[in-house]
């Protein structure tokens, strides 16, 4: 087994060359997790702005398991995609599972409850801004919700980022539902677990570097968002 610094100089000569192997990995794991997270959106936040200005009586209870959906084992939601996706499961005749379109769901599943409840928290405060406004000029619920995630598209923004970290570090998932098949559902995640296993130390830590470095940028865009949309909302209550 080569040397810790051996294998971190191959490492970063990996990266920096962007390599092939390397390269295949990383385009992939970026093309699910994207697509997951746009699938999540397109879902949770329309029902997080929903249960941001609802006042069914029902709200409590959906906001409870929202929580409870975001804490939910990654590993449980591979095991009921797979049940689902396998030869005996409902959707088995569809063939999906050991591909992505498979990690995708899973990962769909994961992120979800995330935007639902991110954009809940990020409306909410709009929504009691804008009440007697909208009440005023009579507007209806699709209105509002339109409304509402227009004017809260930035810090809905840092939600999508925050789905996006969330859904490009998951591994159990989507090493049960994607087989961690090579040039088919090998991601980077699951690349590094099999890569560190197999002692191919310098290919994980090149893995890890650019993981790493993905989770920087999606923080920093997240903080620098965040404060953009204090600023505006500091600079909107003093107007």
């Amino acid at each position: 087994m080569q040397s810790f610094s051996d294998s971190l100089r191959e490492a970063l000569t990996l990266v920096l060359e962007f390599d092939g192997a390397l390269r295949e990995i990383i385009v992939l794991s970026l093309q699910v997790s994207l697509s997951a997270v746009l699938i999540g959106a397109l879902i949770g936040m329309p029902l997080g702005a929903w249960l941001a200005v609802t006042k069914s009586r029902m709200r409590g209870v959906l906001i409870a398991l929202t929580s409870t959906l975001m804490g939910l084992p990654p590993v449980v939601v591979g095991l009921v995609v797979y049940l689902l996706l396998s030869n005996a499961g409902a959707l088995g005749p569809l063939q999906l599972l050991y591909t992505p379109t498979a990690m995708i769901i899973a990962q769909s599943i994961l992120v979800t409850p995330i935007l639902i409840a991110l954009t809940r928290e990020t409306l909410t405060g709009l929504n009691d801004e804008y009440e007697d406004q909208l009440s005023l000029l009579g507007v209806g619920t699709a209105g509002r919700l339109t409304t509402l995630l227009w004017e809260g598209r930035h810090g809905l923004l840092t939600a999508f980022l925050a789905g996006f970290g969330r859904a490009i570090a998951e591994v159990g998932a989507v090493i049960i539902v994607g087989g961690n098949i090579n040039h088919v559902t090998r991601v980077m995640t699951t690349a590094i677990a099999l890569e560190t296993s197999k002692g191919n130390l310098a290919l994980a830590l090149g893995l890890g570097i650019v993981l790493v470095g993905i989770a920087l940028i999606v923080n920093t865009l997240v903080l620098t968002l965040g404060a953009s949309v204090r600023a505006r909302s500091t600079a909107s209550s003093m107007s």
